[in-house]
């Protein structure tokens, strides 16, 4: 970040260097684009995984959970992950609480499996909302794609990415099926 200005200036300087103006203009609303739909993406799913955290933590308080700190920061951080986040939280976070009770490790399954319908049903919505433009179908599929070309990292990334892809592939198509319309 501190050398945020400096590297601004040496990108519009290689960019101007390379690309006519109008791919050079083009090319800022793509970087625009993805700033804004990688950083609602990042910040909202942040926000949304520490209520989940703070749940979680107040949820294994009140049924006097093992360890309910180290899980719920389990949960919170794997919540990141859309999709199968909450499902790679939960594994772990069962085996901790199973070792130390194996009664209250079934009432976790249960809690975490209701604290994650309200999540993906209502507060992930609520705070994400659109900032992506992708289908539930499309998010299904590119965490699945890109979890698989590039694991964890991929699977963190997928959303917004392909958001971004979705959104210039969607922009160029009306852009040719306007021009072709117009012949």
């Amino acid at each position: 970040l501190a050398a945020k200005e400096r590297l601004s200036a040496q990108v519009k300087k290689l960019s101007a260097a390379l690309f006519r103006e109008k791919t050079q203009k083009r090319l800022g609303r793509y970087v625009r684009l993805a700033d804004k739909t990688f950083g609602g993406f990042f910040v909202g799913k942040i926000v949304d995984s520490l209520i989940i955290g703070v749940i979680t933590f107040v949820t294994l308080l009140i049924f006097r959970m093992p360890y309910a700190v180290l899980v719920s920061v389990i949960v919170c951080i794997t919540n990141v992950i859309p999709v199968f986040g909450p499902f790679i939280g939960a594994i772990p976070s069962f085996f901790i609480i199973f070792i130390a009770n194996p009664k209250k490790a079934l009432i976790f399954l249960i809690l975490i499996f209701l604290i994650q319908q309200l999540d993906g049903n209502v507060i992930g919505p609520k705070i994400l909302g659109n900032t992506t433009g992708v289908s539930s179908f499309w998010v299904l599929f590119s965490i699945l794609l890109f979890g698989g070309l590039w694991g964890l990292v991929g699977m963190v990334i997928a959303v917004p990415l392909f958001g971004v892809l979705y959104d210039i592939i969607r922009k160029l198509t009306n852009r040719g099926l306007q021009k072709n319309h117009k012949e």
